[in-house]
């Protein structure tokens, strides 16, 4: 997917996707699946307060910093968004996606409903999916299988996923993550529908109307 100049020599428009689901929908799994097969698709590493994961490292999975740094980067405005989830911060710097769309590079973001809020306010071109879970006995089932939580930051997480489910409409389009090789399908579509969107391809498309006469 890496793009390729148009024949004024001017660089293609990278394109922004962000994909959000309720935690234990099997997103994680789903996103390194997709870019294992579109290679060129370039993730982006958010900050967290948290704690790494068994197998999560520094600059690939997350940004692994303070709350004292995180707050101080907040305060700087150089998040394009930022929230709360679980006891934990999350954001994006902006400084990442400035440079991903200057160098024409498609960009993928995994971010909550409210991290999606604030990044389709600042850039409404932008393209969102959100990932349910088949059903919600299945997302509790899948939570305490992972066995990577407390019992009672489960039922946190299970009771912010009740309210993250009613915000699906706000979304472009939804895939249900009920067989994972149909799921990874469906999202690897989406990612490849966006590349031709009118607006992506806006300078192409204009040398070419031009050199009809248009």
């Amino acid at each position: 997917m890496t793009k390729q100049p148009t024949q004024s020599g001017r660089q293609a428009r990278g394109s922004l996707v962000v994909v959000s689901a309720p935690s234990g929908s099997g997103k994680t799994t789903l996103i390194k699946r997709l870019l294992a097969a579109v290679p060129a698709l370039q993730f982006s590493v958010s900050y967290t307060t948290r704690r790494p994961r068994h197998g999560e490292k520094d600059g690939r999975d997350y940004f692994f910093v303070t709350r004292k740094k995180f707050e101080a980067m907040a305060r700087a405005g150089e998040f394009v968004e930022w929230a709360e989830v679980v006891g934990h911060l999350y954001g994006t710097a902006q400084k990442q996606l400035r440079e991903a769309e200057a160098a024409g590079q498609d960009i993928l973001l995994d971010i909550d409903v409210h991290g999606h809020r604030q990044v389709r306010e600042k850039l409404p071109e932008a393209v969102s999916v959100f990932i349910l879970p088949p059903s919600f006995q299945e997302l509790e089932k899948r939570l305490r299988r992972r066995r990577s939580d407390a019992p009672d930051v489960i039922e946190k997480r299970l009771r912010n996923a009740r309210r993250e489910i009613g915000h699906w409409k706000e979304y472009d389009f939804i895939v249900v993550n009920d067989k994972l090789r149909s799921a990874t399908k469906s999202l690897r579509c989406i990612v490849e529908a966006v590349k031709v969107r009118a607006s992506v391809q806006a300078d192409r498309i204009a040398e070419i109307t031009e050199s009809f006469g248009g």
